[in-house]
């Protein structure tokens, strides 16, 4: 039987209730969800939006993708909750940092891919989570990042200069009416990353809401991170 995927569809993966420690001595909850009977091509590491706003491990992009990308994409999904941050889940220790604290936050995320052998890690941030993928997740283990709505409010100058340096790809995903940055402006200020891509996604807002735009937002990570596996199929 053939079924439209919806945007409250959950296909089949193996999914775990998992823990991460930071090195200053916090607990994060979090999930990871892998495809249900082979192992991950690649591993999306995501980073939420403002928690002091509402974001949460699942905010509705991260959670969907985490719903279907296993089993659509054969990719890997590792969500949690920032410090201080409350989801269904449970509330991971600590008290939001600002984006600053949370370095350790996104360090403790890599390592816990690294060690758990998960390949291939690319950062998917939305909004506040774009600002912790600049300006913490230049690591060695990471093999690029695709912000989301990225704000351009805490991450600066020096930290696009530092990602150029960097020289991992990065896609911005910028929607056409966006509540801080719009295609255009978005363009002029990532101009210093020469190896940006810049999408602008006509009608769509800040939060994305609406099944076509998580269609597009799930595609274009698919389409960088795991090409075999799109576009992506609207039935299963």
């Amino acid at each position: 039987m053939v079924a439209e995927i919806r945007a409250s569809t959950v296909l089949p993966a193996r999914r775990e209730d998992i823990e991460l420690h930071t090195a200053d001595g916090l607990t994060l909850v979090g999930e990871i969800a892998l495809p249900e009977d082979r192992p991950p091509a690649a591993t999306l590491v995501c980073l939420h939006p403002l928690p002091t706003h509402g974001g949460m491990m699942d905010s509705h992009v991260l959670r969907k993708a985490s719903y279907r990308l296993p089993a659509l994409a054969d990719l890997a999904v590792l969500r949690f909750n920032t410090r201080g941050t409350t989801s269904d889940r449970g509330t991971s220790e600590g008290s939001f940092g600002h984006g600053e604290d949370e370095r350790f936050d996104v360090a403790a995320a890599l390592e816990y891919a690294e060690f758990h052998d998960l390949p291939r890690p690319w950062l998917v941030g939305w909004s506040f989570g774009t600002e912790l993928a600049l300006k913490w997740g230049r690591d060695p283990l990471v093999e690029g990042a695709i912000l989301l709505s990225p704000p351009l409010h805490r991450a600066t100058d020096a930290d696009l200069d530092a990602w150029a340096e960097f020289g991992r790809p990065l896609v911005a995903l910028v929607p056409e009416h966006d509540d801080y940055l719009r295609p255009d402006e978005a363009r002029t200020r990532f101009a210093r990353v020469p190896q940006v891509e810049v999408v602008g996604v006509e009608g769509a807002k800040h939060l994305w809401v609406g099944e076509p735009y998580v269609r597009i937002v799930l595609d274009e990570i698919v389409k960088r991170v795991n090409p075999a596996a799109g576009p992506l199929p609207t039935e299963v």
